[in-house]
């Protein structure tokens, strides 16, 4: 979208405004699983499967679990798996047709979903949550260009943006206190009134938000991570000292050559955006004219983001940059976090399948505490979405990569290890750390893909990573059954078991990124060394 094609400010806040809203009733609303789950149970849904009858209402069969639980299991897999094919339509034929056809999925989940029960050529339950699952990604990442129809707030929208996605599982919150406090709605009548959505989003659609992105969210991925538009200018150029500016006349007077480079623009999934402005502020004259001595690919405000970014982040920033996509996708950077990724969500998606049936085997079966465990997780979810956001920026911004890497590690395990405990301090503890542990490590993925591969296959390379996962999430339901079968619904093997692997993956990414942060020191210092030496002594 050129600048001459912007729309008025009131168009822009409308369409910002609608985004957000739907993202936060669309998005990510079968993370919700848990609170949505004992209302599937009070209404029956599997009951059918039971050998035996379950003793009370509230109480479930083994098979009604797995069965419920599988929804979920499915609901995780086509949400990450589909954000490859999601991004493919995105760049081919831009938001709105991507927010079209993901207002359809969504109505489609809702009306199986309302017939489910009469349903009998399919399962009805399992299509209409899947269908929930993959209208997400539709209607969440068609938002993403929405960032930059604001470019000095595309951190503050893209934040908002997040937000309401991490937040968007507590409809099935206020579903589940609205159906055990106030009236009996049952889901046929729930998701009936539920396809206002859809009807909503297909209306934006059409009436209000751009055919065009207002850049592709490639182009997105670098404006949120170094600060600076597609000319190369910062975001924050009016920050800029006085005597910092450069202008086509102080240019010419120093004789540089300004070039403004079209960055190449790729999908993703997840942005954050990283704040240099104030370093770019804070260069001075001095060394913009010698820095403009060299004719460069690169506009001075690149220059000086990439520096930055590359001594925030420890070294590696740019470290696999020109390596071809194959090179890569075969590297040690890719492979291990990509395993690292993998067990971290299965991790985090298996305890809100299952939460409600761990929490009653370690507390001996006590209901009342159990469900007070779960209803704490149902509420803290969305909120830890919310209260992480400034915190998670500024630790990106203000560690390296292998410190994140170890604050990721470290509250991976204690959230593990809190989780094996039969004591209702540790239990709530690791579930607040959890719920903040979620987004921050999803986001983190992100800028470690961003810093690590650059910004030509940032898209490819993050997809990649969440829909292996995703593939990986099919796993649940066997550690869901192993539970169940052969550890008479002890979580504390499987667990374990999890615990052990994430602190393997996670000690050796640590361990790899250590030796090559140490690898790239030594080879500056070898240049600078070598460079100092080559120097002419002044006569």
């Amino acid at each position: 979208m050129t600048s001459e094609a912007i729309p008025s400010l009131t168009i822009r806040v409308l369409q910002t405004s609608s985004a957000i809203l739907w993202c936060l009733l669309a998005a990510g609303v079968v993370f919700g699983f848990a609170a949505l789950k004992p209302i599937l149970i009070l209404e029956n849904i599997y009951e059918d499967r039971c050998t035996i009858k379950a003793q009370s209402a509230t109480a479930i069969c083994d098979e009604q679990d797995l069965s419920l639980n599988f929804l979920f299991t499915v609901a995780c897999m086509v949400t990450n798996i589909s954000a490859l094919p999601v991004g493919s339509i995105l760049d081919s034929y831009g938001p709105r047709v991507t927010g079209i056809i993901g207002s359809i999925i969504l109505a489609l989940g809702a009306l199986i979903f309302k017939y489910a029960s009469v349903i009998e050529i399919f399962d009805g339950y399992l299509v209409a949550y899947t269908l929930l699952a993959l209208a997400g990604p539709f209607v969440f990442i068609s938002c993403f260009q929405l960032a930059n129809s604001f470019p000095k707030n595309s951190g503050l929208i893209l934040a908002l943006l997040t937000g309401a996605f991490d937040s968007s599982s507590a409809l099935f919150l206020i579903y589940r206190i609205y159906y055990t406090t106030i009236s009996n709605i049952p889901l046929e009548k729930f998701f009936t009134i539920y396809l206002i959505v859809p009807l909503f989003i297909f209306g934006c659609q059409i009436f209000i938000m751009p055919s065009k992105s207002y850049k592709t969210v490639g182009t997105l991925a670098k404006i949120a991570e170094t600060g600076i538009d597609e000319t190369g200018k910062p975001i924050d150029h009016d920050l800029l000292l006085p005597e910092d500016r450069i202008t086509d006349n102080s240019v010419e007077e120093l004789g540089g050559e300004y070039y403004q480079p079209t960055i190449s623009e790729t999908t993703s999934l997840l942005i954050r955006r990283s704040s240099t402005s104030a370093a770019i502020a804070a260069s001075r004259r001095e060394s913009i004219i010698s820095r403009y001595s060299v004719t460069s690919a690169k506009s001075i405000y690149e220059q000086d983001a990439d520096n930055e970014l590359y001594n925030s982040s420890g070294g590696v920033f740019g470290i696999m940059h020109d390596a071809s996509i194959t090179q890569q996708f075969t590297s040690q950077w890719f492979i291990l976090m990509t395993l690292f990724t993998t067990i971290q969500m299965l991790r985090i998606n298996y305890f809100v399948a299952t939460i409600k049936t761990q929490e009653l085997f370690l507390f001996n079966n006590d209901e009342k505490i159990a469900t007070a465990i779960n209803q704490f997780f149902d509420l803290a979810l969305p909120l830890g979405g919310i209260f992480s956001i400034p915190f998670i920026g500024l630790i990106l911004d203000n560690f390296t990569t292998l410190s994140i890497l170890y604050i990721l590690t470290t509250l991976s395990i204690f959230i593990g290890i809190m989780g094996l405990l039969s004591w209702i301090p540790a239990t709530y503890a690791g579930i607040i750390v959890l719920v903040i542990y979620r987004p921050f490590y999803y986001t983190a993925v992100s800028d470690y893909c961003a810093k690590v591969f650059g910004y030509e296959n940032f898209g490819t390379i993050y997809g990649t990573i969440i829909a292996f996962s995703g593939i990986c999430n099919i796993l649940q339901q066997y550690m869901d059954l192993l539970t169940h079968e052969y550890f008479n619904k002890n979580p504390i093997p499987v667990n374990s078991i999890l615990v052990i692997l994430t602190g393997i993956f996670g000690i050796a990414l640590i361990g790899f990124v250590r030796s090559q942060e140490l690898q790239l020191k030594r080879k500056r210092l070898e240049i600078e060394a070598q460079v100092a030496t080559d120097r002419p002594i002044p006569t």
